[in-house]
């Protein structure tokens, strides 16, 4: 399974750059092929048992569609597209429709939207399948009445549970996936970072400004609302330039590109501006619900870091290196400095910025902790 879910996805990035796909086309479709997958497999483990358990016994449950090669084929089309359509609804539809909903809420709304979606497709599936069986016409009257004798049968409810398991493992899948990102949640499946590994990555650390005041205005419960809001504002950017969150630290948001990812088309600093651009998309929202819009500053660094699993009780891939400390404390001067993007030296110089963006160098400075001194720069887009 860990391999099958690396080659899948080493086919999305090719198929990304060979049909020019957007890094966010890539991640859904990332996201969606899990749920046919898991639908697949076990449709597949079902069929086998209910097979094995009936073999010996020249038993056929009523209702059952006799599987040949013709059957079987569309069935594991069907249920491979079922389980890739429940991917499509969940992540792009109801993801989104019951952000705000209380848990009690969502599932049962989850559960009536699923339950009236599958059965739709039991009544589109059953009588084609039944049509192959019988080698007849899908409008023939027999395959409808065997239809219909299908619905007052055991193997109905059979195919009820069999759903229902396939259903829950694929939104426990999701549930998962949400929480601890669906990038870790795939590395972790690999194994891809169970022993070490030294990787080149970019660095963004960013900062909201003016936090403690705002917390302290708003009170505890309507900030965290705030943040909520602040951090899905984001994320959309973060998503269309290649970003990976990798840690939310209060009102702090450290975002991290492998090399390659953040240096092509310059992901990573377009990612920055795109961010405050959304903000500002929604800053007459902001001020309805909460009287203020937020606005953020970053420091860039790029270095090498060790990445690698950690922990016993609760398991996180973490990065460790001097590159960390340094982006953190590089974020740190942007008061100082007046400005809201800093850049170190050593990002500048792999970055090669072309006449979308104005630079203005701002010399050399020690970093507190640090011996040597690094080159900080600040840019803008040329447009603006």
């Amino acid at each position: 399974m860990p391999n099958l879910l690396c080659y899948i996805y080493n086919l999305i990035d090719i198929a990304k750059d060979k049909y020019m796909l957007s890094p966010k086309q890539k991640r859904n479709i990332g996201r969606i092929l899990p749920f046919g997958i898991i639908w697949l497999l076990f449709g597949l483990i079902f069929l086998a048992v209910e097979y094995a358990a009936t073999k010996n016994f020249g038993y056929t449950a009523e209702g059952v569609i006799k599987v040949d090669y013709k059957v079987f084929i569309f069935a594991v089309w069907a249920i491979t597209i079922v389980g890739l359509l429940i991917g499509v609804i969940e992540l792009l539809f109801l993801h989104r429709f019951f952000s705000k909903s209380s848990f009690s809420q969502k599932i049962i709304g989850k559960l009536i939207i699923y339950a009236a979606f599958l059965f739709l497709i039991v009544c589109i599936a059953y009588p084609i399948a039944a049509s192959i069986e019988l080698e007849t016409s899908v409008f023939d009257k027999v395959v409808w009445d065997k239809f219909l004798y299908y619905l007052n049968s055991i193997t109905f409810l059979s195919t009820a549970f069999q759903m229902s398991v396939s259903l829950g493992v694929t939104l426990l899948y999701a549930e998962i996936s949400e929480n601890i990102g669906h990038g870790i949640l795939i590395n972790f499946v690999s194994g891809k970072y169970h022993r070490p590994k030294e990787e080149n990555r970019i660095f963004m650390f960013l900062d909201m400004k003016s936090s403690t005041a705002i917390a302290e205005k708003l009170g505890h419960i309507k900030y965290f609302e705030f943040l909520k809001e602040y951090y899905y504002s984001l994320s959309d950017a973060m998503i269309e330039y290649s970003g990976e969150i990798y840690q939310y630290v209060g009102d702090e948001m450290v975002v991290s590109w492998k090399q390659k990812k953040g240096i092509k088309n310059t992901n990573c600093l377009h990612c920055f501006f795109a961010m405050k651009e959304a903000l500002k998309r929604k800053e007459d929202e902001f001020i309805k619900n909460f009287g203020i819009c937020p606005t953020f500053k970053a420091g860039f660094h790029y270095g090498a870091v060790t990445t690698g699993e950690i922990g016993s009780v609760k398991k996180e891939i973490i990065f460790t290196g001097d590159v960390l400390n340094a982006t953190a404390r590089i974020q740190g001067l942007c008061n100082q400095y007046q400005v809201d993007i800093l850049i170190s030296g050593d990002l500048y110089k792999i970055l090669k910025l072309g006449p979308d963006f104005k630079v203005k160098p701002l010399g050399k400075t020690e970093l507190r902790g640090k011996s040597t001194l690094i080159e900080l720069y600040t840019t803008n887009l040329s447009e603006s």
